[in-house]
């Protein structure tokens, strides 16, 4: 028989622009015109379709009950069966699979088989690339955007479309129909019902996976990525240490005159990275952190878990801080420890201590900033100096109501007799 080259045709057509093998292709072919032609009332539901594949060639059989005293759709008269009998004897009631030809299955089958087609090769092509790709979760691909629909970008690899959603993209950055893009893969989902890749420029582990490709101390183990954190587009923090004494991580990182650390901003479109030596003494990691700000003081909360209290002199606590708490933000991620950095006061101004103090009392006691800035200007800029008032004093000179003025006092007397009398004021710098 002649080889069907149209079927051929687009056999070849799917391999080579889809990448789903031939033998998937015709299996789906098989299957979808098996369940279109079953909605043909000629047929039965034991219908069977067949590619040669050789020649490529359709063969459609069907299952009919021998029989002369039954009639109509799904028996066939035993002289007839005979003839599809090879040679065995055939009785009333024995199954004959007979071969038909493919056009009884009709124009409605033909049509709806395509549409079968179809969906079993997308299913199939989800599939190939779960299987191709559920273990590169992390690595690094390179694309050529497709298409850009609602700020998702569509990424072409190798013949794979996959997706970088907004939400995974440097805010910073905008792409082009034919724009090249490198990103991690994020995940791989087997039940996607479009692209079954997610991509990602925003995660820290991008930042991660850069270094490793530009690093290669990294790559072979010297040098140990020990966290990334990141405000995609504009800063990030990376943690490293090493083993070898002979090897400074922070300078393999950076490279000579910069080139390394260089190379990875450029592809981040000039976010800056801090590179920062790991400690296991935290109280040096967190310095290390909020660098290049330099810290009065480093103190380890003994009863909050995970939790480091800062003083930074007046000139330094913006910087410690960060442009909107950013460096401070980014050191809590990259460490694992809740930092609060509070300004000194022994360096402030009396302005800059009496808003301290003003916020120090509105949380202690849980009044409103008016009512604390009552007290502040009353000269009560702390526990201990309350608690030492008379009591008809403080009522008066307050500022408060009677019975707001009663629960502060009794509560700084509470305090004060908790802490033996002696409660360290940092809002007016007392020792």
């Amino acid at each position: 028989m002649a080889m069907n080259s149209q079927l051929l045709a687009v056999v070849q057509h799917i391999e080579s622009e889809r990448g789903v093998s031939r033998e998937i292709v015709l299996t789906a072919i098989e299957q979808a015109i098996s369940q279109a032609a079953r909605r043909n009332q000629n047929v039965t539901n034991d219908l069977r379709v067949s590619i040669d594949r050789r020649d490529l060639s359709l063969h459609v059989f069907d299952t009919l009950i021998a029989s002369d005293e039954e009639v109509g759709p799904g028996f066939i008269p035993l002289k007839k069966a005979e003839r599809f009998s090879h040679g065995k004897e055939i009785h009333e009631g024995d199954p004959v699979e007979i071969e038909m030809p493919a056009s009884r299955l009709g124009r409605i089958a033909a049509q709806t088989s395509r549409q079968m087609i179809m969906q079993k090769i997308r299913e199939a092509e989800r599939t190939n690339t779960f299987s191709e790709y559920k273990d590169r979760i992390g690595d690094i691909v390179s694309g050529t955007v497709s298409a850009v629909s609602h700020r998702d970008t569509y990424v072409t690899v190798g013949k794979t479309e996959m997706i970088l959603p907004a939400k995974e993209r440097i805010p910073t950055e905008d792409y082009q129909v034919g724009d090249s893009i490198r990103a991690i893969i994020k995940r791989v989902d087997s039940d996607a019902k479009g692209p079954s890749v997610t991509l990602s420029r925003a995660d820290p582990k991008f930042v991660e996976a850069l270094f490793r490709l530009e690093v290669s101390e990294i790559a072979d183990d010297v040098v140990e990525i020990m966290g990334v954190s990141r405000d995609p587009g504009y800063r990030a923090k990376i943690a490293v240490r090493t083993a070898n004494e002979s090897v400074d991580p922070v300078g393999a990182c950076v490279g000579q005159r910069g080139s390394r650390v260089r190379a990875i901003v450029n592809e981040l479109s000039g976010e800056k990275i801090d590179i920062v030596r790991w400690n296991e003494d935290i109280r040096q990691y967190v310095a290390q952190a909020l660098a290049p700000a330099k810290l009065e003081s480093i103190e380890v909360d003994p009863a909050q878990p995970n939790t480091v209290h800062i003083i930074a002199a007046a000139d330094q606590y913006s910087l410690a801080l960060g442009k909107r708490g950013q460096n401070v933000r980014l050191a809590t991620k990259l460490t694992g420890w809740h930092v609060e950095v509070k300004k000194s006061m022994a360096t402030a101004s009396f302005e800059d201590q009496k808003a301290e103090a003003i916020k120090e009392l509105a949380e202690m006691f849980s009044v409103s900033t008016a009512d604390a800035t009552k007290m502040a200007d009353a000269g009560y800029l702390s526990v201990d100096v309350i608690a030492d008032a008379d009591e008809a004093s403080f009522i008066a000179q307050s500022g408060l109501d009677e019975v707001t003025a009663k629960g502060v006092y009794a509560a700084a007397k509470a305090v004060a007799e908790l802490t033996g009398g002696s409660t360290e004021s940092e809002a007016t710098g007392e020792e």
